[in-house]
C-alpha cells in the first residue's frame, strides 16, 4: 500500500459532517489554506454522501475514517475515497482495500496489535487516541521495538502539540479536527505555515 501521500500531506484534517451542502465549503477552505487532503469520517448519516461530493473536487484527496467494518469501507470506496482509516484494525476492511490497492491505515495503541498489522503487512499505522495512551512518549517507546513502523497519531493532537509529534521521525503524519474550529482557511494556514518552518 502506497502512503506517499502522507509524506507530501502531513497534516490531515479528520472531517464530521452533519450535512452534505458543507462538505464542498469545508473542503475548499481547506484547500485555500494550502491543505489538500482531507479525512471525512463515517460519524453520521450523511458520510457516504459528503465523500461522493468531496471525492470530485479538484486538489483534493479525500479518504474515509471511523470506518470499522466491510459494509462501510465498501461504501466509502464506491463513494470515491481514495485512503481508508479505522479507529482500530478492521481486517474486513483491510481485505477490501488490499484487494483494489487503496491506503488502509489501521489504529492501534499496544504491541500486540502493531504485531497484528505488521503480520497483513502494513507498516504505516494510525496511533489512537494518541494523547489517551501516552502521545510521544509513547510512541518513541514503540517505535524502539518496532523500527520500521510509521505512525499518524490521531486524538489529541492539536495547534499546541501537532509540530511536536512532526518533529518524530517515526511521525509520517498527523490527523486532527482542531482545524474545523472558526476560520477554517486562516487555520489549515497557520498549520502549513509551521509546517513549512519545521
Amino acid at each position: 500500500m502506497n502512503f506517499e501521500f502522507l509524506q507530501r500531506n502531513r497534516i490531515v484534517p479528520v472531517i464530521k459532517l452533519e450535512r452534505v451542502e458543507d462538505a464542498l465549503p469545508t473542503l475548499e477552505a481547506l484547500r485555500a489554506g494550502g491543505i489538500r487532503v482531507a479525512e471525512i469520517t463515517f460519524r453520521t448519516a450523511c458520510a457516504v454522501e459528503c465523500i461522493k461530493v468531496a471525492s470530485k473536487m479538484d486538489g483534493m484527496l479525500v479518504g474515509a475514517g471511523t470506518v470499522i467494518n466491510k459494509e462501510q469501507c465498501e461504501l466509502a470506496l464506491e463513494a470515491g475515497a481514495k485512503f481508508v482509516v479505522s479507529p482500530g484494525l478492521s481486517e474486513e476492511a483491510f481485505e477490501v482495500c488490499n484487494k483494489r490497492n487503496i491506503p488502509y491505515l489501521a489504529g492501534v495503541v499496544t504491541p500486540s496489535e502493531i504485531i497484528k498489522a505488521k503480520s497483513l503487512g502494513l507498516d504505516t499505522l494510525k496511533f489512537f487516541p494518541a494523547e489517551a495512551y501516552g502521545g510521544i512518549r509513547t510512541i518513541k517507546a514503540l517505535s524502539a521495538a518496532f523500527p520500521d513502523v510509521s505512525f499518524v497519531p490521531t486524538g489529541g493532537v492539536d495547534e499546541s502539540n501537532f509540530v511536536d509529534y512532526l518533529k518524530l521521525k517515526q511521525v509520517a503524519a498527523i490527523g486532527g479536527s482542531w482545524l474545523l474550529k472558526g476560520d477554517i482557511k486562516r487555520n489549515a494556514q497557520i498549520a502549513v505555515e509551521r509546517l513549512n518552518n519545521l
